[in-house]
């Protein structure tokens, strides 16, 4: 039988790629795992393998052609045994039973769910066997070593089997359950069910659709409600989404489209479940035993070659935050009527912004054997949250080219996602600098470890309203804070942060003067 070749998952977020070469011509006998064409995305060049034995009848696209992930790149006619297993699922010659055309069998299989993950713990299962299920519909929370991830199912139709047990370690790329596929989705399908062998080549969510359920200002929708909305021309960002967290379904783009929009949430969003405890209960006066795992293990893996690999030296100061306070008293009340929190750490990650012109030193990065020094163009200032599941540092992109109520706006959102533990992998990455504000719980100094491979860490004490001299010799209260930076001394030297934070002092002290400063 002939069969399309789906071209599969390539990489996160990649949704097309260029056909370099063809390693096959039409008419050729091909094996499994043979390569069958290299492929340029825009990180890499990727080399496609086949998934069965075979022969090449035709190739949908041209040397130089744009191939679209998930969409046909070839067709091949099956060997006898390929054949024989994919017709097991057909209906017979002649008339066939109504229940074999509406339904197929099918694993879905856990998708690539951020850069390098490789597995996922079970945290929830939010469907049981035999559950009717909706496309979109969350089926279960999974943890990674870097937040807590929701895994929609991609089809309608029914739970037949849940492969792991709730705490169980699953593997991306192998399947996570098996459903009944019912309806047209079924009878369209063209591929069996899935194994082992040809797990690479199913179409299955990509971890773009995952990550957008967590990035602000994106759309969170699933392929195919993209695909419709391209194909009645509508800008799916300005669809509200009638879903969970304001998920957008088909009916929602439709609603658009005829110049309305839904009204109530959809039911097929379930609550998100509750990320359970993995302590074993004991009695009170024994002692317990709990995995290190998750984001907690990967922290402590990072703060090891963090400290193992970078000589820390700290620089502690003081800064007196009246004057900020007062202008931050002002404002609060006007921006918290638009809609926008407006604390200090927004005034914090600007001033430190600009600092940074002046010492890009501190924005800069080390290779591994200290030959050479990146200085990042981006200040992606990061910013330290005890989130429910372990430290996250997620970061805002770009703040040299936002205004301090853009960056108020942004932290606002990446702070309440960061605390649940639902940051996704792109909002972690590509730090440059972070902040640690330890003050907010606590203390006055701290030394805090560097955020490998970036070059400088500070923390943030807590204000403490305390009597200082003022220029005519007087008592007066003053709001003062005590902050802690931590430097890589292969990189930094006591002189050249000094600078730095008196620069950035400078501008937290007179914050009419970082206005003024501020391009």
């Amino acid at each position: 039988m002939k069969k399309d070749f789906i071209l599969p998952d390539i990489g996160e977020g990649i949704v097309e790629c260029e056909i370099v070469e063809w390693l096959v011509a039409e008419g050729d006998t091909i094996k499994e795992d043979q390569p069958v064409c290299d492929v340029m995305t825009d990180k890499a060049l990727v080399q496609i393998p086949a998934v069965h034995d075979g022969v090449v009848s035709k190739l949908y696209y041209q040397k130089g052609d744009i191939a679209k992930v998930h969409g046909p790149l070839f067709e091949m006619e099956l060997a006898s045994d390929g054949a024989a297993d994919a017709k097991t699922n057909e209906p017979a010659s002649g008339a066939a039973p109504a229940s074999s055309q509406a339904e197929a069998e099918e694993d879905f299989i856990l998708p690539d769910i951020g850069e390098g993950i490789v597995e996922c713990e079970i945290v929830e299962w939010l469907v049981a066997e035999g559950d009717s299920i909706e496309e979109d519909q969350p089926v279960c929370d999974v943890m990674t070593d870097k937040a807590l991830v929701q895994i929609p199912a991609k089809y309608s139709g029914t739970v037949t089997k849940l492969y792991y047990q709730k705490g169980d370690i699953a593997k991306v790329h192998q399947p996570l359950f098996g459903m009944r596929i019912a309806g047209s989705v079924a009878a369209a399908s063209v591929k069996p069910a899935a194994s082992a062998s040809s797990n690479a080549s199913c179409p299955v969510q990509s971890s773009e659709t995952q990550q957008a359920e967590l990035r602000p200002g994106k759309a969170v929708a699933s392929p195919a409600v993209r695909r419709l909305a391209r194909e009645l021309d509508v800008d799916i960002s300005k669809v509200p989404g009638s879903g969970d967290k304001g998920r957008v379904f088909k009916e929602d783009v439709r609603a658009f489209a005829d110049g309305k929009t839904t009204a109530t949430s959809s039911s097929k969003a379930a609550a998100p479940a509750k990320a359970s405890s993995t302590i074993v209960a004991t009695a009170t006066a024994e002692d317990r035993v709990e995995s290190i795992k998750g984001v907690k293990a990967a922290m402590a893996r990072q703060m090891m070659e963090s400290v193992s690999s970078i000589p820390h030296f700290t620089y502690c100061d003081e800064i007196d935050l009246t004057e900020l306070s007062a202008l931050r008293n002002q404002l609060k009340d006007q921006y918290r009527e638009q809609g926008v929190k407006l604390t200090m750490m927004p005034f914090f990650m600007k001033a430190l912004s600009m600092a940074i012109r002046e010492f890009p030193i501190l924005n800069s990065q080390v290779n591994a054997d200290c030959s050479e020094l990146i200085y990042k163009a981006a200040h992606n200032i990061g910013v330290a949250v005890d989130s429910k599941v372990g430290l996250l540092v997620p970061n805002i992109k770009h703040c040299e080219q936002k205004s301090i109520v853009d960056i108020a706006k942004e932290l606002t959102e990446l702070t309440d996602q960061a605390r649940v533990g639902r940051v996704s992998p792109d909002q972690l990455k590509d730090g440059t600098i972070s902040i640690s504000n330890i003050g907010a719980i606590g203390g006055t100094v701290a030394t805090p470890i560097i955020n490998k491979p970036e070059v400088a860490i500070v923390a943030l004490g807590k204000v403490q309203t305390l009597p200082r001299f003022n220029a005519k010799g007087e008592v007066e209260a003053r709001q003062l804070m005590q902050i802690s930076w931590s430097g890589d001394h292969r990189v930094i030297d006591g002189g050249t942060i000094a600078r730095f934070c008196n620069l950035w002092k400078q501008y937290l002290e007179q914050p009419a003067a970082m206005l003024v400063a501020m391009k």
